[in-house]
């Protein structure tokens, strides 16, 4: 029984490897080429589905249907005024002719190179035939600098000058040229930017000390400004300080006088009144201020001093 089953099942087999070798599948996204021994048949397949093919003679060759990134290198370039940069550039594509696509590139590696030389000598042809200005620049958008500034490498005079391209004109320009280049092999390029710019070591680290020079002059006149106004506000404090300090002497001095004015007065008055009594009161008064409980007065019984301790004796 087992043995006649055997022909059967190697059977199915057969059945099923020429079945899988006729049928074939394309996802979304993708398209097809069909090569016979190495060489394309029929047109190009967009279409989704289930397809066929001969199989173990015909090839399936996929490739992708989306948009695709292309990343270069970052390359240093000159510009047209003799400053080096590091430019970093970066663009998307897409397979818009895949028989040709396959012929003249075989596959996406070989897409990259091409991009590779097409992308890389446009984007240098392109930075060499413009200042530094005008690549870093996309608009005569006006802005304020200082007299030292440096502003991308530029002096003060070309920060400001009018730019007659612009970045994303000179952008603009690498897409289309290049455009033109891949649409032989059977590539549309959709877009095309500068992902960074940027000044080679030697040249940044000369902008970075034009720079922090820059700082420290504009710190050192603020610090300069700022201590003069210290100074002075200082000033201004001791003026009005001594301005009160005079004027309270002076109020202080004339109530002083008032009072000594009024005490004088009413002296006078009181002496003229009585001018025994007043003796009398002024002399207890020196007593109390010159005799204490600890001390011995000796005087004369003949001073004025004693008239009135002699007077009370009696």
């Amino acid at each position: 029984m087992s043995r006649s089953l055997l022909p059967m099942a190697l059977l199915a087999i057969v059945i099923l490897f020429v079945v899988g070798g006729t049928l074939y599948t394309i996802p979304e996204g993708e398209q097809v080429i069909i090569t016979q021994f190495g060489k394309p048949v029929g047109d190009p397949i967009t279409d989704s589905g289930l397809h066929f093919k001969i199989p173990l003679i015909q090839r399936v060759n996929r490739f992708e249907k989306r948009w695709l990134a292309w990343d270069g290198d970052a390359n240093q370039m000159p510009t047209r005024d003799k400053r080096f940069i590091w430019v970093d550039t970066f663009a998307r594509w897409r397979i818009s002719d895949p028989l040709l696509f396959f012929q003249r590139v075989r596959d996406e590696r070989g897409a990259q190179t091409r991009l590779d030389d097409i992308l890389d000598g446009e984007t240098r042809k392109a930075i060499a035939n413009w200042a530094l200005i005008e690549v870093v620049r996309s608009e005569n958008r006006k802005f304020e600098i200082s007299s030292d500034a440096d502003v991308a490498g530029a002096t003060a005079a070309e920060a400001v000058e009018a730019i007659a391209k612009g970045r994303e004109a000179i952008v603009n320009d690498i897409l289309e040229l290049s455009r033109e280049k891949t649409k032989e092999f059977g590539i549309e390029l959709v877009d095309v930017r500068f992902k960074r710019l940027n000044y080679v070591e030697g040249v940044r680290r000369s902008v970075y000390e034009r720079m922090i020079a820059e700082r420290q002059k504009i710190r050192d006149k603020l610090r300069s400004e700022g201590q003069g106004r210290s100074a002075e506000i200082r000033g201004s404090k001791d003026r009005e300080l001594k301005r009160i300090t005079s004027e309270a002497y002076k109020t202080a001095q004339e109530i002083q006088g008032a009072a000594d004015s009024t005490a004088t007065k009413i002296y006078a008055d009181a002496f003229g009144r009585d001018a025994e009594f007043y003796s009398f009161l002024q002399t207890l008064e020196t007593y109390r201020n010159t005799i204490g409980s600890d001390e011995t007065l000796v005087m004369s019984t003949d001073g004025e001093f004693y008239r009135f301790l002699k007077g009370t004796a009696r």
